[in-house]
């Protein structure tokens, strides 16, 4: 007769506080996500050249998702074995910085911004705040979160495995993205390219 596999327990089992910082984060991570997504699509933009990029995000963002929380439920070997609260407590913190930081850089689009790769009549090329810096921002909060999310869900393979998934999809996204800008924008985007980051400075 089979066994069940033992469930290896979550970081924040039987606290309610931490159920509800965890469930609260998630939240304000996923709704806005859904949200925005229905309403920040470009349908009538000129020189669309999205390349179904936003359906491959999607698709490996739930999918990177659904992976996080089966490795924290399946995967007890790689569990986070010590000091699991400050793990937790320090995920949390990064999920929703990700949050905040991604909105920050959509809200400095403005108007330029949308879900999929899109070309906004009148366009220009946006270089205030962080953009001066990184390319895309708006994706390194979302890697970001998803980093916090696996700490909060206490297992190292969430960790992995959500950040894989979604940078899979946005290795992507930035090819057909930077293509299109280049398309647009030219040398002005060439060089913009040459003294930015994509994503983290320094890093890559």
């Amino acid at each position: 007769m089979l066994q069940h596999m033992p469930l290896a327990p979550l970081p924040f089992n039987g606290r309610y506080l931490y159920i509800v910082l965890f469930v609260s984060a998630f939240i304000l991570w996923i709704a806005p996500e859904i949200i925005a997504s229905r309403l920040k699509t470009a349908r009538d933009s000129s020189n669309p050249h999205d390349r179904n990029s936003l359906t491959l995000i999607a698709v490996l963002w739930f999918t990177g998702i659904a992976l996080s929380f089966t490795f924290a439920l399946c995967l007890t070997g790689a569990a986070i074995p010590w000091h699991r609260t400050t793990f937790f407590l320090v995920g949390i913190f990064l999920m929703l910085a990700g949050v905040c930081f991604r909105w920050y850089s959509a809200r400095l689009l403005g108007a330029y911004f949308t879900f999929d790769v899109a070309i906004q009549h009148g366009q220009t090329l946006v270089e205030a705040g962080p953009y001066r810096y990184v390319r895309h921002h708006f994706y390194t909060g979302a890697l970001v979160t998803l980093v916090g999310f696996g700490l909060a869900l206490g297992n190292w393979a969430s960790v992995v495995v959500g950040t894989s998934c979604l940078g899979l999809a946005y290795i992507y996204r930035i090819r057909v993205e930077e293509a299109a800008l280049v398309s647009v924008f030219g040398e002005s985007y060439r060089q913009y390219q040459k003294r930015t980051w994509r994503l983290f400075p320094f890093l890559l």
